[in-house]
């Protein structure tokens, strides 16, 4: 005798979770294709393109770079050339002690950032970066800053300013 077990019925699979995201406004889990839920938009009105979405921050980015570039031009406009001068260097503790006489002449007020090399033919090609005080109009300072990037021992430095 041959006994014969009937066979189980096949199990359907389980259906595949659909893709979703979370609802523009709430957080609430949408279709892909659906920006938001039932409750946030109940009409059923048509969701904005992506593309229009990304258009219109690209174009308020956009805006927002030219309205800076036109600030820092107005706030920066007539500030220098700066020309600048070494009046002493004395050896101090800590590095060299340079006194610096810098001139403005554009017209308006503004600070510079300066460069100091060592005008020795025997440079090692120490650079020191030095920051003006605010020089007014056709103004001429002299500040003092103390610069350890040449050593302690008294040489002949160089400066360069540069504009904004």
């Amino acid at each position: 005798m041959t006994s014969s077990t009937p066979a189980s019925p096949a199990q359907p699979a389980p259906p595949k979770p659909a893709l979703t995201h979370p609802c523009a406004r709430c957080g609430t889990a949408v279709p892909l294709d659906v920006g938001l839920c039932e409750r946030c938009n109940p009409l059923g009105l048509r969701d904005s393109a992506s593309s229009q979405v990304h258009g219109t921050v690209f174009i308020g980015v956009l805006v927002a770079i030219v309205v800076l570039a036109v600030i820092g031009r107005v706030a920066l406009s007539g500030v220098g050339p700066f020309t600048a001068v070494i009046g002493s260097v004395q050896p101090a503790a800590a590095g060299l002690t340079v006194t610096f006489e810098v001139t403005n002449t554009g017209t308006s007020s503004g600070q510079t950032t300066c460069s100091v090399t060592d005008a020795s033919p025997r440079s090692r090609g120490a650079v020191a970066v030095v920051q003006s005080p605010r020089i007014g109009p056709g103004e001429t300072r002299s500040f003092t800053r103390v610069l350890t990037e040449f050593g302690s021992e008294a040489r002949e430095l160089a400066v360069e300013c540069h504009a904004p």
